[in-house]
């Protein structure tokens, strides 16, 4: 148990943030949030922060040993204007900065950061198998990642612990696969483009799962990539949820140029292929409760 250790969460009221407030706080830690509005939660002590204006509460750090950075702005909300890229960009980095300034110039005894970062990092990459060494691509999604993955380095000169997940496409009852799901459900699913690009996912729980690995052992360090350890193709992925809702798929491929005109720039999410491999964390002993979609979509949807 963790009676005398304390956790702050940015970002803890999302998809991820809220199960491993739920997980950390059944393993009995204390769990504070770092948020832009007063938090819902009881047993959870939220502090406030305005990233643009460069506020936070000097207390959010009292007594907090680790600090989990899962903020940032959703990538798919709205259009990527050139200020929605800005604010996906600094809601990630300038955020943590704000943290780093605050330990930088205050006691504390916070030893460790573990942070998110996406595997939108390797972006558009076709059948390459792409490991943690794998070169960053070059456009929006992975100069995102690459800033906010500079940002959080920054903590090393604090003397932290530094853990970095990039994390894939995460299957929950919300979020995209509900998205994926919703044609399905109205008999008109079927693959976008190809079909033939690769979907790097992970069932939610072995995200919790390697969130609480990487807060609770304190020799794990450097960078991760948060994939399930079976890569499937939209195609496949399209077809194992059709197969689990128990729908046909008749509806043709939606075309490239359909989704580009829909979505802009944005269409490289659903149009990119990027087959990434989980062998770093496999290797580190991570199990995997979920390790291939069939498994994951019957509990999702079970």
């Amino acid at each position: 148990m963790n009676q005398n250790k304390s956790i702050l969460l940015t970002g803890g009221t999302g998809l991820i943030g809220i199960k491993l407030t739920e997980q950390l706080l059944a393993k009995g830690w204390r769990v504070s949030h770092l948020s832009r509005s007063a938090g819902k939660n009881p047993q959870v002590k939220t502090f406030l922060w305005d990233v643009d204006k460069g506020e936070i509460d000097p207390a959010c750090i009292d007594g907090v040993d680790v600090v989990v950075h899962l903020a940032g702005a959703a990538i798919a909300d709205k259009r990527w204007t050139d200020e929605r890229k800005k604010e996906i960009i600094d809601s990630r980095a300038k955020s943590i900065r704000l943290i780093y300034n605050l330990l930088g110039t205050k006691k504390h005894q916070v030893t460790s950061i573990v942070s998110a970062s996406a595997i939108g990092y390797y972006s558009d990459r076709g059948d390459e198998l792409l490991t943690e060494e794998s070169p960053p691509n070059t456009d929006f999604m992975a100069r995102c990642c690459v800033e906010w993955e500079n940002a959080v380095d920054e903590g090393q000169k604090l003397g932290l612990r530094i853990v970095k997940f990039r994390t894939g496409v995460v299957l929950a009852v919300d979020g995209a696969l509900k998205l994926m799901a919703q044609p399905v459900k109205l008999y008109v699913g079927s693959p976008l483009g190809s079909g033939k690009q690769w979907v790097p996912w992970i069932h939610w729980q072995d995200v919790v799962d390697m969130y609480m690995l990487g807060i609770e052992n304190e020799s794990f360090a450097g960078v991760y990539n948060q994939v399930a350890p079976n890569p499937v193709t939209n195609g496949q992925l399209t077809k194992a949820i059709a197969s689990q809702l128990h729908k046909p798929l008749w509806a043709p491929k939606v075309p490239p140029f359909v989704l580009k005109l829909i979505m802009g720039e944005m269409s490289t999410i659903v149009l990119g292929s990027t087959k990434v491999s989980a062998q770093k964390i496999e290797d580190a002993g991570f199990k995997f409760k979920y390790p291939d979609i069939t498994s994951a979509l019957a509990e999702i949807y079970g």
